[in-house]
């Protein structure tokens, strides 16, 4: 475990940008071309560019932060994107900040202070028009410049979208000052992304680590251990299938959470 960083005294404001960025990936299969389309619209219609908009106001609200501006759009044919820009609510006494290497808190105890920062999400829904595999990604990035990470939003997030693969990257860039001139790159201790996860998470997920300490890059990837079949078909259920059927469909899921996993096509079976 690493000694806990003393509190810095700084020469004016932490100029250090921390951001956390992540893509979740929610599999599904659609057997059937009517299937798929009904799987696009029915994503399209959950992640529309309002409900987006609705969903990042409210981790603006849990992390304490003002609106500033938002830009939304929705795509034709499918996905949608939505940006918000966020500043700081004033602050009525000195603030105490969190920074040790712990879960955050969940939504209804969420507390943080934001500057000069902004909150985004980018949508990418897809069906493959083969083998009946439709894969829906969202990307978000939550970028912040002062005192806190927002590592400390992971665990809400985490909590609040379900997905079969997530990919996670942190990094601190930039240099602050402190009163004698001494730069400073990063202003808490880190030794993984995983050690901002509550228990529950870690035990639903196989993970894996690629940090660079050097350079204050910090990646972690994660895959749900264990499914329920029904939870990823569209428009039927296990009951519906053969025990080949099944077998097929499962063989093609577990194919494609590995493969987004791994980064790599992985070599054909038969």
């Amino acid at each position: 475990m690493n000694k806990p960083f003393d509190k810095i005294k700084l020469h004016g404001f932490n100029n250090l940008t921390k951001s956390l960025s992540f893509s979740i990936y929610d599999i599904c299969y659609a057997k059937t071309e009517q299937q798929r389309k009904e799987y696009i619209e029915y994503i399209d219609e959950q992640y529309s560019a309002d409900r987006l908009t609705d969903i990042l106001g409210e981790v603006v609200d849990i992390i304490g932060a003002n609106i500033l501006n938002v830009s939304r759009q929705d795509y034709d044919p499918q996905g949608a994107s939505v940006t918000i820009l966020i500043s700081e609510e004033p602050i009525e006494q000195q603030q105490t900040y969190d920074v040790d290497e712990a879960p955050g808190p969940l939504p209804e105890t969420v507390v943080a202070h934001l500057d000069k920062s902004h909150i985004c999400v980018h949508t990418y829904p897809e069906a493959h028009p083969d083998d009946g595999i439709c894969t829906f990604r969202a990307d978000i990035e939550v970028s912040t410049c002062g005192i806190i990470s927002p590592l400390k939003a992971l665990n809400f997030l985490i909590h609040s979208l379900e997905s079969d693969v997530v990919t996670i990257d942190y990094r601190v860039r930039g240099f602050t000052r402190d009163v004698d001139g001494v730069k400073h790159y990063i202003d808490h201790a880190i030794n993984s992304i995983q050690n901002y996860m509550t228990e529950d998470t870690k035990e639903a997920y196989q993970m894996m680590d690629v940090n660079v300490y050097q350079e204050n890059l910090f990646h972690t990837k994660m895959m749900l251990k264990e499914t329920d079949l029904n939870t990823y078909l569209f428009g039927v259920t296990t009951s519906d299938l053969s025990e080949q059927e099944e077998e097929e469909i499962r063989s093609k899921l577990t194919r494609e959470m590995q493969e987004i996993f791994y980064g790599r096509n992985l070599p054909d079976t038969e």
